[in-house]
Parts: C-alpha cells; sequence; structure tokens
C-alpha cells in the first residue's frame, strides 16, 4: 500500500507501506490467556473482528518496511507471552508500625505544646 505523508513524486508511484494482519481469534497455536494479554496489549490496534493490525510506514524501502512490521509484531507477541507475577498482600512490620505511631504521637505533643497555656490557680 502506498505511504502517507509528503514525499514528493517518488511517494506518489511507489507502494511501500506495509500492513500486516493477526488473527487473534483464529490462532489454534495460542493459548487463550495469551490471547486475552493480547488483546488488552494490543489496544487500538485490535479491530471489532478481532484482527491486529500492524501498520509500518518509517522506512523508504517496502523490505524495511516488512521487516520493521515483523519486528512490532513479534514483539507483541514476546510481550503477551510474558505471564504477570501475581502480587502477594504484605502486611506492615511491627517495628514500622511502632516508628508511625511514634511519629504521631511526637506531632500530636507538638501541636498540643501550640495551644494557650493551662491557667494557674
Amino acid at each position: 500500500m502506498r505511504a502517507s505523508g509528503p514525499g514528493g513524486q517518488h511517494v506518489n508511484k511507489t507502494s511501500s507501506a506495509v500492513e500486516l494482519r493477526f488473527d487473534v481469534g483464529a490462532s489454534v497455536s495460542m493459548p487463550d490467556q495469551v490471547k486475552d494479554r493480547l488483546r488488552a496489549l494490543a489496544g487500538s490496534r485490535l479491530t471489532a473482528d478481532d484482527v491486529i493490525v500492524v501498520f509500518a510506514q518509517e522506512y523508504r524501502s517496502l523490505m524495511m518496511n516488512r521487516e520493521a512490521g515483523r519486528a512490532r509484531l513479534i514483539a507483541l507477541f514476546r510481550h503477551a507471552a510474558v505471564r504477570p507475577k501475581s502480587r502477594r498482600p504484605t502486611r506492615p512490620t511491627l517495628a514500622s508500625k511502632l516508628k508511625r505511631l511514634d511519629g504521631k504521637a511526637r506531632r500530636a505533643g507538638i501541636k498540643s505544646a501550640r495551644g494557650r497555656p493551662a491557667p494557674e490557680d
């Protein structure tokens, strides 16, 4: 397909842009979890028909654009193949709790000292 943007006479008569399409739903070799992550990562590149569209037009050469598009698609696959680590909830340590309470008590003392002095009898 033809690349968009400025370029003069040469760009009007050559087709150097590349559009790669990958049907996520029809892929049988990919596990469902990877497909779901791939759909999430694709974002606006995913069509309503469950097809990922990668458009490459950075280079003047058709072959270089083809390689750039493939590289971007492969990078997307690799990123989707990595299973994210599940976060294990942690609890604060006793020392951190005591430190927090000590800081609060110190701050409360500073603030209470700002008030009016107690009347003397």
